[in-house]
């Protein structure tokens, strides 16, 4: 998969699936986003985290379903990912497990354009709902999640662990979610 899109600042951005060579600016990426990582797991990111990107999947998830995309700038470097699974936890749904932009370009723009996107890109394939999750706690990710139209949906998240084990400081999260109703105009929430 490649394509394109324009933040608000109309910078041109480039969205692709992952590669196992992008592993060394993913953890840059990982490195930049912290203090998500201490929000989320009460510790800093570690080179592992990056390996576990590519293999983490919920229970009942098919590997096909599975999308690790990258935004670049128009030099290549990779500012921002999505990790999400399509047809999950239903057909029509996609889940987002971690979405991450590079500390330098938070509260820029980009975050917002590149949800934005991916939002029109899976209604043009049909999803319907879209989940996320957010560290309990972690209120610039309920805010971002707000802003894009997310509700909360007050339901515990599955104590599932994508095929990982969960780390002795991790928080619990809250799930949020998306519903759209025929396309990419009709956000419904």
């Amino acid at each position: 998969m490649s394509d394109h899109f324009t933040d608000a600042a109309g910078r041109p951005h480039t969205v692709r699936d992952a590669q196992p060579a992008d592993e060394p600016a993913l953890w840059s990426l990982f490195q930049a986003c912290a203090d998500y990582f201490e929000a989320a797991t009460g510790l800093p990111p570690a080179p592992g985290d990056v390996q576990s990107l590519f293999y983490g999947l919920p229970e009942g998830a098919d590997w096909d379903d599975k999308r690790i995309l990258v935004a670049t700038d128009a030099d290549g470097t990779v500012v921002a990912l999505a990790d999400v699974v399509m047809r999950y936890p239903a057909p029509e749904d996609c889940s987002v497990g971690l979405f991450l932009v590079h500390r330098s370009r938070q509260r820029a723009s980009l975050g917002t354009s590149y949800a934005t996107h991916l939002i029109r890109k899976a209604t043009e394939t049909g999803v319907r709902r879209i989940t996320a999750t957010v560290p309990r706690g972690w209120e610039s990710g309920r805010r971002f999640l707000g802003a894009l139209s997310f509700t909360f949906t007050g339901v515990p998240a599955r104590e599932e662990s994508r095929n990982r084990n969960r780390g002795p400081r991790e928080t619990a999260v809250d799930v949020a979610e998306l519903r759209v109703d025929g396309g990419a105009e009709g956000v419904t929430s």
